[in-house]
């Protein structure tokens, strides 16, 4: 579980203006007209072509819980493409994204300065430049740490060092024990 990628994710799932199929036999459909055939979703969700066209024709109506999930996950993978696009564009240009953890948070400074790690709670808006690496680094693959690492040089830029009006030699920010993130566009 990526609790960084999901949570770019849930944020601009909130911008779809269509509420994403909610029943097996109506997200299975979907899936088919999108990969343009039976086959294709049978491979991808890893269940016979058969039991992916009993789906579509209502004979199946309850999956697996773990087809379920696979299901969920790639419908609103692919659920509305351009307002996700768009959404995406937007923080990354001009609206920025809002992050708000708990979260244990401690930073590397020089010696005589409290560097203690503590949890906090912070809910911060970040410029659009962090909002365009986070979205650039999960379309290219990244993993939690790299996620992780862009969010905490933010909050040291925006949080700590209040954009350049405080704390300059602070050196690195620590994010760790994460018990709670979310992000908002």
């Amino acid at each position: 579980m990526s609790v960084f990628g999901d949570g770019l994710d849930a944020a601009v799932q909130k911008a779809f203006t269509r509420p994403v199929p909610k029943s097996a036999p109506a997200q299975m459909r979907y899936l088919v007209k999108q990969l343009k055939g039976t086959k294709a979703v049978a491979q991808m969700l890893r269940v016979s072509q058969r039991t992916v066209e009993r789906y579509v024709k209502d004979q199946i109506k309850k999956p697996r819980p773990d087809l379920a999930a696979r299901l969920e996950r790639e419908v609103k993978a692919r659920w509305q493409p351009q307002i996700r696009a768009k959404a995406r564009e937007k923080a990354a240009t001009t609206g920025g994204i809002v992050i708000d953890t708990r979260a244990r948070l401690g930073y590397t400074a020089p010696i005589g300065t409290t560097d203690q790690d503590r949890i906090r709670h912070l809910t911060v808006a970040l410029p659009p430049r962090y909002a365009a690496r986070l979205f650039e680094a999960q379309e290219a693959g990244a993993t939690e740490q790299q996620l992780k690492e862009i969010a905490a040089e933010a909050l040291k830029e925006v949080y700590f060092q209040d954009g350049g009006r405080r704390a300059g030699q602070l050196e690195e920010v620590r994010f760790t024990d994460i018990e709670h993130l979310e992000f908002d566009l």
